[in-house]
């Protein structure tokens, strides 16, 4: 089981995955770099690379407070603030 939850494009051959995988029963939240390659038909597709992470479901708190500290950083350096200043 896979759930595709969004495509980030890295550069024109690489993108980042988020996704809800499975593994050994166990849900996990996986960042990975997918490279562009072509299949047996011809076809462009995306590969799995090594280059990732995959976290418990049980991380995601975590990671999302992690990702709203970002924005505070991005909303403080747009006002000008930098980080001597917090």
């Amino acid at each position: 089981m896979s759930v595709i939850i969004k495509d980030i494009e890295r550069n024109n051959k690489e993108i980042i995955r988020i996704e809800i995988s499975e593994f050994k029963g166990r849900e996990l939240i996986n960042l990975r770099i997918w490279y562009s390659a072509i299949d047996g038909n011809g076809d462009m597709v995306y590969k799995p690379s090594q280059k990732g992470v995959a976290l418990n479901l049980s991380k995601y708190q975590e990671l999302k407070d992690g990702i709203d500290k970002i924005g505070e950083y991005l909303k403080d350096k747009e006002e000008g603030f930098t980080a001597e200043d917090l």
